[in-house]
């Protein structure tokens, strides 16, 4: 598999030629099961066949079960200069209903000891969960702060089918979930870390200035990026593709030097509609002026008419040419943004 990912990156530096990478991200799975010299491997490889700025962001995720002493020292050594930790709750009654590997203690232990060997470090907490009431979600959101974290991600609970939490909703062991629970907690979260300096930059994602994730920030952006392995996605400015599942067929392709990929076209909808998908979810907001300059005036002329409900219900404001979502939307954005969508027209 080491050896298909940079043969990958290989078959495919002439889809980055003209592209200065700003960051790099071992994600999806759980990259921390490589050894550190063969994430340095991987590196060795971008940077042998891409052009990479002086400083890339350089992110790793890891569960806390993964981040042993001795881990965190070697990718300290490495080039990696950013941890993206799946912390989910501080509590065990949270990590068991989740079915998450790791306990409180080795999420505890985790940020002790990366805080200690790296400055920038981002951890997942999730809300909306059931019985968990207000006062136990803000004590998840006070463990946090209190190691100095400058980046938190946060997403409220969803109930995937097949799922143990799925089967105690069934059985009525638990309460289905709640959404004006998960819409407090939001507020609570939203209120609590923007008093410690963080600010909201996209939705779910609040960091301290200049510690906002350069990775994630380009997809909303709508910047062009490249996935490497199986399942993984990339986008080109005109289209989405996305590499085969399966391991052994990726492995296959690969060999035989053909990417194991389908690709979509992105039509002018499709593009129109993930823009205001992403830019209403961020500080950036969607801009009226680029919806005309590069959809024109029949959308631009839409999405006026079609925002003017949520303008007056205080969920959207209009500054500057630019929609953003108000406090009071927030949490609803999704929704908001679903309506702004263009059903059909090419």
């Amino acid at each position: 598999m080491l050896s298909a990912l940079c043969k990958e990156l290989e078959l495919r530096k002439s889809e980055f030629k003209n592209e200065v990478v700003q960051t790099i991200y071992f994600g999806g799975g759980t990259p921390s099961v490589l050894e550190t010299k063969e994430i340095e491997q991987i590196l060795e490889v971008v940077y042998d066949n891409f052009q990479v700025t002086k400083n890339p962001e350089i992110t790793l995720e890891a569960n806390p079960d993964d981040l042993t002493t001795e881990k965190l020292e070697q990718l300290h050594a490495s080039d990696i200069n950013r941890l993206s930790i799946g912390v989910q709750s501080f509590f065990e009654e949270d990590l068991k209903l989740m079915n998450r590997a790791h306990s409180s203690r080795q999420a505890h232990q985790s940020l002790k000891e990366a805080t200690n060997l790296f400055d920038n470090i981002s951890i997942d907490l999730i809300y909306g969960m059931p019985n968990m009431t207000k006062e136990r979600w803000l004590q998840n959101i006070e463990k946090a702060l209190s190691y100095g974290i400058p980046h938190i991600s946060s997403y409220a609970l969803t109930v995937e089918p097949k799922t143990a939490l799925a089967n105690f909703i069934k059985k009525g062991q638990l309460p289905p979930l709640d959404e004006t629970l998960a819409q407090e907690h939001f507020f609570i979260l939203k209120e609590r870390l923007e008093a410690e300096g963080f600010i909201g930059y996209e939705v779910s994602n609040f960091g301290k200035p200049n510690y906002f994730s350069k990775n994630n920030t380009a997809y909303w952006l709508g910047k062009k990026y490249m996935g490497i392995g199986p399942s993984a996605h990339s986008y080109d400015g005109r289209n989405r593709s996305w590499n085969v599942a399966n391991n052994p067929k990726y492995l296959k392709g690969i060999e035989a030097e053909e990417l194991p990929a389908e690709i979509e076209k992105l039509t002018i909808t499709d593009s129109y509609n993930e823009y205001v998908m992403t830019g209403l979810r961020t500080i950036w907001g969607v801009s009226l002026e680029k919806i005309q300059s590069e959809y024109g005036d029949v959308y631009y002329q839409y999405i006026v008419n079609q925002s003017k409900k949520h303008i007056s219900e205080g969920l959207i404001k209009r500054e500057k040419d630019v929609l953003l979502v108000t406090p009071k939307g927030d949490f609803l954005t999704d929704g908001i943004a679903s309506d702004l969508f263009m059903v059909k027209l090419d």
